[in-house]
């Protein structure tokens, strides 16, 4: 099974996506990792990519379609796929197509959170995740138990780049109106769009809208 996550960043797709993994086994495939994972080793990769998530821009296809594609054939045996923060434009989305038709798969649900924009803005200023096992925290909605120190494996948090400057994250956010909104009606075209709404606790409400999903594509 593919899943893709869409919704605006903050939104809560890492943490949903999270949920899903922990209920099913299904692996989660996050380009925001992986991107942040070779910037922190200074790979080539790594070095380009920074250069424009840094600015809040998006990467150019050419790098993310190419590592999406890389590590989607190392889980070629998996039985279930979240694609996080991939595709978000219309090309990666149909290139994404191509690469799945050629293994005989498709994408079979589309997860479109919907969170209203000033609380989007608040949730990232107040996001801290924990670079080693990648657990998310808000200072004000959902801290460590002891501040700044990951509950699951004891960790500092740190805060990501690209969450600490407000303009960065308005900018983040207007490029996913003009470039990633546009994939709604694309995957709405083809039937496999649930729509849910994630706001105030953002885990409660990520339960929730995981046991949604869940009984809408068992029923």
């Amino acid at each position: 099974m593919i899943i893709i996550m869409l919704g605006a960043q903050g939104t809560g797709k890492g943490t949903v996506a999270g949920i899903l993994n922990k209920k099913n086994g299904w692996i989660q495939l996050s380009t925001g990792d992986i991107f942040r994972e070779n910037i922190s080793k200074g790979t080539e990769l790594g070095i380009e990519a920074n250069k424009y998530i840094s600015k809040g821009c998006l990467v150019p296809d050419e790098i993310t379609i190419s590592m999406v594609e890389k590590r989607l054939e190392e889980l070629k045996d998996e039985k279930g796929i979240i694609l996080d923060g991939f595709p978000r434009t219309l090309e990666q989305a149909e290139k994404l197509d191509e690469i799945l038709d050629s293994k005989g798969k498709k994408v079979d649900w589309v997860i479109n959170l919907e969170t209203p924009r000033d609380e989007i803005i608040e949730r990232m200023l107040n996001r801290r995740v924990c670079p080693k096992c990648k657990s998310t925290y808000n200072l004000k909605l959902h801290p460590s138990k002891v501040e700044g120190i990951c509950d699951n494996c004891g960790s500092e948090l740190i805060i990501r780049a690209d969450d600490s400057d407000p303009e960065a994250i308005k900018k983040r956010l207007e490029i996913y109106d003009t470039q990633t909104k546009p994939l709604i009606d694309f995957y709405n075209n083809k039937g496999i769009v649930i729509v849910e709404e994630i706001s105030e606790r953002i885990n409660r409400f990520a339960e929730e809208a995981c046991q949604d999903f869940m009984h809408r594509i068992q029923g």
